[in-house]
């Protein structure tokens, strides 16, 4: 008992040292909106349109009206756009605020806000109030974890007791235990996440709204089948010979599937890789992780069999790390994509830190497989004493890991992010003498080309005689970018690089000079992403 103590201690210290959270950020990211952000519009159009970076599917729509009411709005789903029926047109003029939540393919929940104005902007401006989310995103993380734990330890050690261990040891009663906690965890997750789906207070996560709003979103087949793995686990630990080895293959291959039903990896294209590298890094690591406890209990309490289950898994165990690395490489290069965004971003750096500790496991275990395997099996008491040492540590090493690893929810991977860097950021800009479609591509920071279309304000050919852009960002610590415009043929102006040195919302200033010889200043603002 007292090696089983030592591991469970190791295993709350993994998870109290590395008890911290990523900020949370978009996985589809909003691309461009109709109206724009900060667009000033004459009347309402026909629809209001909501473009994103991949497929999503709306959860909550609110209109927050000029004197702060808000309705509910409808949304149809086309791929990765929402059209939105607006209100009726009888609508006061003002600014509006449009609150949008949504759930992208990866099954994680995004929400936002774009603000708007018809007819003129209000003097007060609506707003939505503020959550604090570091708690929802502190629970979130933990029950990942938890999740994690229970699945890895649960389902693999079952595996290791039906295939690795003789049956009716003490050690079965730990993995009981993850897989009990696994289902309550299961819940809970599920819960929170309906609650994250919706933006709500973190008290709603026992209400039906919040569970209905998790069944909309493919988590819900992950938690199924996460669900499914652990029943199976309880099963195979009241299961004998052939029946038991079935149970525990199948919990195992529910583990990976329910890795593989949502999140970042299992939504990246193409599919027909992907998910399968994802069932192929989960089993792999259930399987090592799931021999890790069972191996350290049976050598601890000197148990007879333990020298065949150390032969059994040091025979089977580099196949299934050169499997799980395999995946893992693929699985990172299809994400990250280039290797400054290792980085560059939070997700690179959370997969760095991944292998800040994935490296001195390796070493670890390679050391237990061909220094101490053959020792300890000699009979070699010091080999032993050592191996079960280093087992320890590889159990605390595996738990630190999948801490990190769960920060991965709070992450977009680059992928995401190069999609969302090259779209261009655009604005409508409309008076009574002339109106003016801006484009900057690509809308982040950086050196950018600007596309400026020009109309009279009821909408007919304006020919301007010169076009002047200037974008200013409002502090004193950037530099104003001014620049003329010029006429390549097609019917626009262009300018064919700018350099805007910072992200943020930028107030973007056209001077035309008309074809009476007048000058007309078109303003708006305009947002960088970084």
């Amino acid at each position: 008992m007292r090696l089983q103590h030592r591991l469970a201690t190791l295993l709350i210290a993994a998870v109290a040292l590395l008890g911290v959270t990523a900020a949370a950020s978009a996985h589809a990211s909003l691309l461009r909106s109709a109206p724009a952000e900060g667009a000033v519009i004459d009347a309402w159009p026909a629809q209001v349109t909501l473009s994103f970076s991949e497929p999503v599917r709306p959860l909550v729509l609110r209109l927050i009206g000029p004197d702060g009411t808000s309705r509910p709005l409808d949304a149809v789903a086309s791929d990765s756009m929402l059209a939105i029926d607006p209100p009726n047109a009888s609508n006061a003029a003002g600014s509006y605020l449009l609150a949008w939540r949504v759930v992208s393919s990866d099954g994680h929940p995004v929400g936002g806000t774009v603000a708007f104005a018809v007819g003129a902007p209000s003097a007060t401006p609506p707003t939505l109030p503020q959550l604090d989310d570091r708690v929802l995103d502190g629970v979130l993380w933990s029950t990942r974890l938890a999740l994690y734990l229970c699945l890895f330890f649960g389902a693999g050690g079952a595996f290791a007791h039906s295939w690795l261990i003789s049956r009716g040891h003490d050690g079965e009663g730990t993995v009981a235990t993850f897989a009990a906690l696994g289902l309550v965890a299961a819940a809970l997750a599920f819960g929170l996440h309906g609650v994250d789906a919706l933006g709500a207070p973190l008290g709603l996560v026992g209400d039906s709204v919040a569970w209905r709003a998790a069944a909309a979103t493919s988590y819900s087949l992950t938690t199924v089948l996460a669900v499914v793995a652990l029943a199976l686990t309880l099963l195979t630990l009241v299961s004998d010979g052939i029946l038991a080895r079935a149970l525990s293959l199948g919990a195992l291959a529910c583990v990976g599937a329910a890795l593989a039903a949502s999140g970042h990896a299992s939504s990246a294209q193409p599919q027909w890789l992907m998910r399968p590298m994802v069932f192929v890094h989960g089993v792999g690591v259930a399987i090592w992780a799931g021999a890790l406890l069972p191996l350290g209990l049976a050598y601890g309490r000197g148990t007879p069999e333990a020298g065949e289950a150390l032969r059994r898994f040091s025979a089977s165990i580099p196949y299934v790390v050169a499997a799980l690395i395999g995946a893992g490489i693929v699985l990172a290069f299809v994400q990250v994509e280039t290797p400054s965004a290792l980085w560059r971003t939070a997700y690179g750096r959370v997969l760095l830190a991944k292998l800040a500790l994935v490296v001195p496991l390796l070493l670890l275990a390679a050391a237990n497989r061909w220094r101490l395997t053959g020792p300890t099996l000699a009979g070699e008491a010091d080999a032993t004493r050592r191996l079960v040492r280093n087992i320890a540590w590889e159990t605390l090493a595996v738990a630190a890991i999948l801490a990190v690893v769960a920060g991965f929810r709070f992450t977009p991977p680059p992928r995401i992010l190069a999609i969302e860097a090259a779209e261009p950021a655009a604005i409508h800009i409309h008076t009574a003498e002339a109106m003016a479609d801006l484009t900057l591509s690509p809308g982040r920071a950086g050196k950018v080309a600007a596309t400026i279309m020009l109309m009279t304000g009821d909408f007919g050919p304006l020919d301007a005689g010169s076009v002047q852009l200037r974008l200013s960002k409002g502090d004193t610590a950037t530099v104003p970018v001014v620049a003329a415009a010029h006429k390549p043929g097609d019917g626009t102006w262009r300018v064919d690089a700018v350099e805007l040195p910072a992200a943020g919302t930028w107030d973007a200033a056209i001077e035309v000079a008309m074809p009476d010889g007048s000058q007309a200043t078109l303003t708006g603002t305009i947002v960088i992403r970084p």
